[in-house]
């Protein structure tokens, strides 16, 4: 994990990417994951997912001051993990992590933010599944 992490002054939203050790069950990987991103020792999480087609997930947590920074660092369930940390430029916070979702979408692609929250999006599958086996549910029964 980067030692420049330490370095940072203000509060701001770290991405991490952890990929579970090679011959880990998606399951027990994604118990793990779910487990890291609860753990109360960190600092907030604000977005979490997990892979399909290898076993880990993506997180952003909101690293406020040092002690936060710190805790990300010297967290030990991750250890056989390939884990990569990146602090965000534009997410200083959680709030100001949704305002650059919705910037992206206006800039970008011409889309209303929270006219795509509204929107009802189709459920198929089974979330939970895929996140045990890392692979996509195809049924949609």
């Amino acid at each position: 994990m980067p030692a420049n992490l330490l370095q940072l002054r203000r509060p701001r939203c770290v991405l991490i990417v952890a990929r579970a050790p090679t011959g880990l069950p998606p399951a027990e990987a994604n118990r793990i994951f779910n487990e890291f991103i609860g753990s109360r020792a960190l600092p907030l999480a604000v977005f979490h997912d997990h892979f399909i087609g290898e076993a880990g997930g993506l997180a952003i947590f909101f690293a406020e001051n040092d002690e936060d920074r710190k805790a990300l660092l010297s967290d030990t369930l991750l250890d056989d993990w390939s884990v990569e940390l990146h602090p965000l430029v534009f997410s200083h916070s959680p709030a100001a992590f949704d305002e650059q979702i919705a910037f992206t979408l206006k800039a970008y692609r011409g889309v209303d933010w929270e006219e795509l929250q509204r929107a009802r999006r189709p459920r198929y599958g089974s979330a939970s599944r895929e996140a045990e086996t890392a692979a996509e549910d195809v049924d949609d029964s």
